[in-house]
């Protein structure tokens, strides 16, 4: 999580379009997944990925359309305020439940869900004086929304294991991803320097692939509360990064406002713990 964390420092140095960064975020990854699997000589059951294909190319095409707007949010406005804006997924997710997963809303997900939305209005820069991109608050937002629709997909995909259904969605969304390019992009114009394919592929390699695995490895020997709580590392190491190394730090009312949106995701949390305690945990679980 500390290397997730960082990922949006290390783009926001790449001098590319946010469309050509997830082609090869996405390409680089799937390769290094392709190589994981055949290491450890996994057996793909393709009954199972048959059976689950239409989620895996709508959920694959969302990643690769979830991390344009990340990263076009980092372009915009501080990692921090993008990052934070990309935590509002869980509470996007509860609002689509009832919708989508036939799931009852309770007034502990609703008390949540309007904290986590009082918090992105607080880091906005509404309230208190703050100047912050509202088309990179935007962005976030909508990466957040797409990252909530993923994480609904992931629910309905059955009987594939973590690090298959991360591979095909990342093979998925390389596949989309290069005519979305080619057809968007004056590709002619980009420089591609030794320093700017060095950043691609830690952005690649470490940030995604390696990621990835270091996750399903924890997965495996962590309780899913455990793995769940730390994820909130990510956010945390992102506004510590995001102050020391590019000097934007959150104002006060920022700062209340990231508490809203985080201690709302950890009300969640606690929330699907105490519902799912004595449930199998989940095959599907991701991290993007």
């Amino acid at each position: 999580m500390l290397i997730v964390g960082s990922i949006g420092i290390f783009v926001h140095f790449i001098p590319l379009p946010s469309a050509v960064i997830a082609l090869f975020r996405a390409v680089i990854g799937t390769l290094f997944l392709l190589g994981v699997m055949i290491f450890k000589k996994t057996k793909i059951d393709w009954a199972v990925v048959k059976k689950n294909s239409i989620y895996l190319i709508i959920s694959g095409t969302a990643i690769g359309f979830n991390w344009i707007f990340l990263f076009e949010a980092y372009q915009y406005t501080s990692v921090a305020v993008a990052t934070l804006c990309y935590y509002m997924a869980p509470a996007f997710v509860v609002l689509l439940a009832p919708f989508v997963l036939n799931e009852k809303m309770t007034i502990y997900n609703l008390m949540s869900t309007v904290a986590a939305l009082f918090g992105a209005v607080l880091i906005s820069g509404v309230f208190g004086g703050v100047q912050v991109n509202l088309i990179g608050v935007g962005y976030g937002i909508g990466a957040a929304v797409l990252y909530a629709w993923i994480m609904i997909l992931n629910k309905k995909t059955k009987g594939l294991p973590g690090l298959e259904l991360t591979f095909f969605q990342l093979l998925v969304s390389a596949v989309v991803m290069v005519p979305y390019v080619f057809l968007t992009e004056d590709l002619s114009g980009l420089s591609f320097t030794p320093s700017v394919l060095g950043l691609l592929l830690i952005v690649g390699v470490v940030h995604t692939g390696w990621v990835y695995q270091l996750f399903f490895e924890a997965l495996n020997k962590l309780p899913a509360q455990t793995s769940s709580l730390l994820s909130y590392i990510d956010p945390v190491t992102a506004i510590i990064l995001s102050a020391v190394l590019l000097h934007q730090p959150l104002s006060t009312i920022q700062i209340v406002g990231t508490l809203f949106i985080l201690g709302s995701a950890v009300m969640n949390e606690v929330f699907n713990f105490r519902k799912q305690r004595s449930s199998v945990p989940k095959q599907s679980e991701n991290l993007i």
